[in-house]
């Protein structure tokens, strides 16, 4: 489903990402992970249209989208959370969802004096499909508060919801697991693997490694901008230049690299 080739991103003399060639498959929860300052966060800003690469292709369901911008890869199903959830604090956790679906008839004021009832039958039907989304999600009792109330994790489920309210095909995961409690962090595991199974495709980006090892298949490494491996969790966690890469040496816990 998308193909990174010979990717190259430089910021003046700093090459941050240096002729990285990875692929996803359709259906798959990839994970993407490396030690900080790995050059892993910058193919993923431009897998989401945040910035152009300097050289090298990005495609996407067979299409080159690496000059797109982010509401052009938005619109081709390709959406991205961040690690930091940006939701509109001032309105509801029901409003940011009802929010995000591109061309609404509302948006154009002549429809509010033309077309009223097309606009409020459009609205009925994205707030039904916003409640359904918080029900999944488990934050229907919240779906009136305003967004800036809630917790670091209710937040990370929320950017997740607004994805799902885009009919994505792949999401790119910037970090769900920061930050969350472990009861959060659940939910979030789960609702990602619900959702696989329903058929939309992932790329994580977390250093929790239980939750990668648990629920990534396959596991991309990344390591000073360059790829330095890919395969599954029990060859990610017994290559030996993955585990000089974390920390400058051999680190081992309960579950594989820390």
């Amino acid at each position: 489903m998308l193909s990174v080739v010979d990717l190259v991103k430089d910021f003046g003399g700093l090459h941050a990402v240096d002729g990285v060639s990875f692929e996803v498959g359709q259906g798959t929860i990839t994970g993407l992970i490396g030690p900080n300052g790995a050059g892993k966060t910058t193919p993923f800003n431009m897998i989401a249209g945040a910035f152009s690469p300097t050289r090298g292709a990005i495609r996407f369901d067979g299409e080159d989208i690496s000059s797109f911008p982010a509401h052009r890869t938005f619109r081709k199903g390709l959406v991205r959370t961040f690690q930091i959830p940006r939701p509109f604090g001032r309105l509801t956790v029901l409003e940011n969802l009802m929010m995000v679906p591109p061309g609404q008839l509302g948006e154009r004021f002549w429809n509010t004096w033309f077309r009223p009832a097309a606009v409020r039958a459009e609205e009925r039907r994205l707030r039904d499909k916003a409640i359904d989304v918080l029900d999944f999600l488990n934050l229907t009792r919240l779906g009136e508060e305003e967004a800036g109330n809630l917790s670091g994790g209710q937040m990370k489920l929320l950017e997740l919801g607004r994805a799902l309210m885009s009919d994505p095909k792949m999401i790119l995961l910037d970090e769900p697991g920061a930050g969350i409690n472990p009861t959060l962090l659940g939910e979030i595991v789960e609702r990602i693997a619900v959702l696989n199974d329903r058929g939309i495709t992932f790329l994580i980006i977390e250093h929790n490694m239980d939750l990668v090892m648990t629920l990534c298949d396959p596991i991309i490494v990344m390591a000073g901008g360059k790829l330095l491996m890919q395969g599954s969790a029990d060859q990610v966690q017994s290559d030996s230049r993955v585990l000089e890469a974390f920390l400058g040496g051999v680190v081992e816990e309960e579950g594989g690299v820390a």
